[in-house]
């Protein structure tokens, strides 16, 4: 199962239409909402999530499952437009994980959410 947290509602939709052949995707707009599914216990095998949101970022959501679920933390990847602020840059330093930038090529991210997937 993939989660997809972006605010932007034709990247959900594209997000979608790529990963859903081969994978149950659930897609949430609002970063404080994705969180809160992993508060209450659901899981997923990757989640790709937008960087920059207006409500939570994808920074602020990635600290928020560190602290109830770290082994999800780790199958995140970070989706970005590419305008970093400096809080952004640190965070993408600091973290191991993997970024696409957006517009992301549909081929590099079905096969990075395989290899989460797959534990790889």
């Amino acid at each position: 199962m993939v989660l997809v947290i972006d605010d932007e509602p034709l990247i959900l939709k594209v997000v979608t239409t790529l990963l859903s052949p081969e994978h149950e995707v659930t897609c949430e707009s609002r970063g404080a909402d994705a969180l809160e599914r992993i508060r209450r216990g659901q899981r997923f095998d990757a989640i790709l999530c937008d960087l920059m949101m207006p409500d939570a970022s994808g920074m602020d959501v990635y600290d928020g499952i560190v602290e109830v679920a770290p082994q999800q933390a780790r199958a995140m990847v970070f989706l970005t437009g590419g305008a970093f602020t400096p809080r952004a840059q640190k965070f993408l330093e600091r973290v191991p994980n993997a970024t696409l930038e957006k517009p992301f090529d549909g081929a590099a991210l079905q096969e990075r959410v395989r290899k989460l997937v797959r534990g790889i």
